[in-house]
């Protein structure tokens, strides 16, 4: 487990900031430490000795000193809280549009674990940022200037503290290891917690309709058991590894302490520098010390950062921070070039596309024309890449060649409307599923788009429930569709994708969707439709085969 990883300097400006900030309230503590304990040293022994000529200024110093490491402690919260929102807000931007970009989802991060990093996971940078950064950047930049300040006064306690500073990050590394696997595994329970929660709610009413509710009760008192098990695990390797650390360091600080008192006694050593390495000794051993403490509260926040960063290497996302600041476009995945304004075009045009799904092609050679005022039929066996040449055009697939969206080159959801094969709602109710995105629009949009997708069946205000709960599999592919059909009015679209709109219709609905589809091309939108059922696909005016390149 990394104490930083060097991927979240390199992603986020917010992280970069917050290190640059506390370098410098780093070395402002550092210079109150050392002013403090000099003035302090320097009164005390000219006190003791009877001079009191300085003991003003040095009482000024001493007091100055203190007001000064207390304004960088206070600067240390604010900066901490402020850093740690700035990159919870932008892993959250990032993750979100990277995750936007792989709609067909990330391997290896299901939904229960995303939504655990996104919430409580990323809160947990909270402490990460508060308490164990500051104390890292204090342990790399004060130690050393601290250990240079007491070997400069008596070289016999530097080479001490030099010594025995090596045993305080040996004892850090061991509990660093222990803590780890304790820390992962607490993780992992967390998100089986999630994920089993989730489920239960999800398939709810399927379990009431056979009674069967009360079964998954063990089920989540079971998870919800070992993920305190485990907490209290964590915990208990937190205290011991405290006590551990606290015991180094109080050995260590007492070894100089009696070199320094044994010089004292026989006059090897005077007054003022004893008292000044003195009280350093603990200074120079407190930013580890602190380290080690703040490293388990922080140890979920180390553990999220770096799921974060795998789960945006893994979607393909952008670095954290290039798309919230400035507004400035984000290129889309693949070989297509950002979307620039080209010569006017009308509807789509494909010019020798290949779209590629890993390491394989999977459509090669696309040539493709949808005419605002037409319906084209994209046909072709399970395989042939329909829904693949769709994704290419949203920008969710990589693509070589030549992309035209309404006069726009280069892939990108924001210019079209669209609806995959899987049907995916909210919970509450249709109408809220067709505004999604648009809640804004004139009310009677909803309407005109139920009619349009064919949802004739069901009223605006009809129930939905989680996992499209309470409709069946074609009134929830019709909503989906009802949806898009939404969002290409609300917007004023030209262009309008449908990957299997009819797969789960009877022939009566998909004829009324036919239909519908005939009145949106009438009315001047390009829409182009993903199918494999034949009735559709004649009522289409031009139908494109896949599995061959093709020429439309």
């Amino acid at each position: 487990m990394k104490p930083l990883d060097p991927r979240l300097i390199r992603r986020s400006r917010a992280a970069r900031r917050f290190l640059a900030t506390g370098a410098v309230l780093a070395v402002v503590q550092t210079a109150a430490v050392v002013a403090f304990a000099w003035s302090l040293a320097a009164l005390v022994a000219g006190l003791v000795a009877g001079d009191a000529t300085t003991a003003a200024r040095d009482a000024a110093v001493v007091a100055a000193s203190v007001v000064m490491r207390a304004l960088a402690a206070w600067g240390w919260d604010v900066v901490g809280s402020a850093g740690a929102q700035a990159v919870k807000r932008e892993f959250r931007a990032d993750l979100l549009a990277a995750l936007e970009r792989r709609p067909e989802g990330v391997p290896e991060f299901p939904s229960a674990r995303i939504a655990t990093l996104l919430g409580p996971g990323l809160d947990a940078l909270d402490e990460y940022f508060g308490r164990y950064l500051p104390q890292l950047l204090l342990a790399v930049l004060a130690t050393p200037v601290l250990i240079v300040a007491a070997w400069t006064a008596d070289w016999l306690s530097g080479l001490t503290l030099v010594i025995v500073l090596p045993l305080i990050p040996l004892f850090m590394a061991l509990i660093g290891l222990a803590t780890q696997a304790v820390q992962r595994r607490q993780w992992q329970s967390l998100e089986a917690l999630s994920r089993a929660f989730l489920e239960v709610l999800g398939g709810l009413s399927t379990l009431m309709v056979f009674g069967r509710e009360r079964r998954q009760v063990a089920r989540i008192r079971a998870t919800t058991d070992d993920y305190r098990v485990r907490t209290i695990r964590v915990l208990r390797v937190t205290f011991l590894s405290g006590f551990t650390l606290e015991l180094a360091a109080s050995l260590s600080v007492a070894l100089v302490a009696v070199s320094i008192g044994l010089r004292l006694v026989d006059g090897g050593l005077t007054l003022a520098i004893g008292l000044f390495v003195l009280v350093l000794a603990p200074e120079v051993l407190l930013p580890l010390r602190n380290v080690g403490a703040a490293f388990h509260s922080a140890a979920a926040g180390v553990t999220a950062s770096g799921d974060a960063l795998d789960l945006m290497a893994a979607a393909g996302g952008p670095a954290t921070g290039a798309a919230s600041a400035g507004g400035s476009p984000v290129a889309p995945r693949g070989g297509l070039e950002p979307r620039v304004a080209v010569e006017p075009h009308s509807g789509l045009a494909l010019r020798g596309v290949d779209v590629r799904r890993g390491d394989a092609t999977v459509a090669r050679g696309v040539d493709l024309d949808v005419a605002r005022g037409e319906v084209v039929a994209l046909t072709g066996p399970s395989g042939s890449g329909k829904s693949s040449v769709i994704a290419a055009i949203l920008g969710f697939a990589d693509a070589d060649g030549d992309l035209i969206v309404d006069g726009l080159d280069g892939a990108g959801h924001a210019a079209v409307a669209w609806s995959s094969q899987s049907a995916t709602l909210i919970a509450g109710t249709v109408a809220d599923n067709v505004r999604l995105g648009d809640p804004d629009a004139p009310p009677e949009l909803v309407a005109t788009a139920l009619r349009l997708a064919a949802v004739d069946d069901l009223a605006p205000e009809t129930a939905v429930g989680p996992e499209n709960g309470g409709l069946s599999g074609g009134q929830a592919q019709r909503v989906a569709v009802a949806r898009a059909i939404h969002r290409l009015l609300a917007r004023d679209l030209g262009v309008l994708l449908l990957d299997e709109p009819s797969s789960a219709l009877d022939e009566a609905r998909e004829a009324s969707l036919a239909r519908g589809l005939r009145e949106l091309a009438a009315d001047g939108r390009a829409i182009l439709v993903a199918t494999h059922r034949m009735p559709l696909a004649e009522a289409a005016d031009r139908i494109v085969p896949m599995g061959v390149p093709s020429r439309a």
